[in-house]
């Protein structure tokens, strides 16, 4: 077991433990939040909803967790399901590597545990995509088990339970929190005492605007005590995400269908569709200001081909583009930040494409593929001139 004097942690004694323990349980049975996954014991239920609580917020979660599980009922329906049909039930909640793992892990209870969840904390930690905390949330949750589930809200609140002086960021360090909630855990209610810690991590003890003074366990607080609560935990600011420029390529027939590609790659947001999109190695500051159609045609002439001519050649069309200004979209990912302008365009010929994932699409027929955040923005700012001037 870790030595947390090493790493200057002086944990209470047994005493004072289960007085925190009663204290925090009173105040979640009072006060718990009713969610859905917490009217559930059923280890699949309660997985969905883990995963998806990752990176995103309650209140988002709800309507995608209810909707998941009526389209996949059982671990079963979500090893089978098709990947457009799994991707349309994650669209717009981002990460979507979390539902790819969920298929493959699905898979593997099918394949390794007859179907049944593993019912052990060795056994849920096998599965693709779980790791330390998924598999202590639904090891307590769903099974009882003393495991601990330390995530950031968890972390939070032991670093001022505790002055931790350990940059709860860095990976290396969580050891230290799991080895401290190994301890504080209540043996006989374990999956309440988790998420009580998360519920108060989140709300009271939030990362912003805490309000530590309704805490119901202030006065085990060594941050409260001392009046240090603006020094925990102590965390780096996250790097500003990279920036990357790209020309989103709006493009329709005169059948008011329009061109959409699957993305086939490894790479991010693989296999959604989506409409064609160029990366330019940045904006000029006339197009950020402006976005003018004739600027980012004339200041091209002497870099090479305009995404324009770029998009004629590799999708062997002849398009009509537009003048029309669209307002820019932008769209955070965890290490980058899309800069997304919107070049509109028409054609007579609408060609059909036999070797490549392309398709004319109505916007009737958009519901039927599942479309990543970035492309529902394109739309969204693209229908938007065209209700202005009632054109759509």
């Amino acid at each position: 077991m870790l030595d947390l004097k090493e790493y200057g942690v002086d944990m209470w004694p047994e005493e004072k433990i289960s007085s925190f323990r009663e204290k925090l349980l009173n105040w979640y049975d009072e006060n718990k939040r009713d969610l859905p996954w917490r009217r559930s014991k059923n280890p699949y239920h309660i997985w969905v909803s883990e995963i998806m609580l990752q990176q995103t917020r309650v209140d988002t979660v709800i309507p995608y967790y209810e909707r998941f599980l009526n389209w996949f009922p059982t671990v079963e329906s979500l090893a089978n399901a098709p990947e457009e049909r799994l991707l349309k039930a994650w669209e717009g909640l981002g990460y979507y590597s979390r539902v790819r793992n969920m298929q493959v892990a699905a898979q593997q209870i099918m394949a390794d545990f007859g179907g049944q969840f593993p019912n052990t904390y060795e056994g849920i930690s096998s599965l693709k995509g779980i790791g330390p905390y998924t598999a202590g949330a639904i090891s307590s949750i769903a099974f009882n088990l003393p495991e601990p589930a330390v995530d950031g809200n968890v972390m939070r609140v032991l670093s001022r339970l505790f002055e931790v002086n350990h940059d709860i960021g860095v990976p290396s360090n969580r050891k230290i929190f799991q080895a401290m909630m190994e301890i504080l855990i209540d043996p006989e209610r374990p999956g309440d005492f988790n998420q009580a810690l998360m519920d108060l991590g989140s709300d009271i003890e939030a990362p912003v605007n805490p309000r530590p003074e309704e805490s119901p366990v202030k006065e085990f607080s060594a941050a409260y005590q001392n009046g240090t609560m603006d020094s925990y935990p102590i965390k780096e600011p996250k790097k500003k995400p990279l920036p990357i420029y790209l020309k989103a390529l709006v493009v329709r027939n005169n059948r008011g269908q329009y061109l959409l590609e699957k993305n086939e790659s490894e790479k991010l947001l693989a296999g959604f569709w989506h409409f064609p999109l160029i990366e330019v190695e940045e904006f000029s500051q006339e197009e950020e200001q402006l976005n003018l159609f004739a600027q980012v045609a004339e200041k091209s002439v002497t870099f090479g081909p305009t995404p324009q001519e770029s998009f004629e050649q590799d999708y062997d069309l002849e398009v009509n583009w537009s003048h029309q200004v669209f307002d820019q979209v932008k769209h955070v990912f965890s290490h980058r930040k899309w800069h997304i302008q919107i070049l509109a365009g028409q054609v007579t010929d609408s060609k059909q494409f036999d070797d490549r994932e392309i398709r004319w699409v109505s916007p009737q027929e958009f519901s039927d593929y599942p479309f990543a955040k970035p492309q529902q923005k394109i739309w969204q700012a693209y229908k938007t001139v065209l209700e202005d001037e009632g054109r759509y």
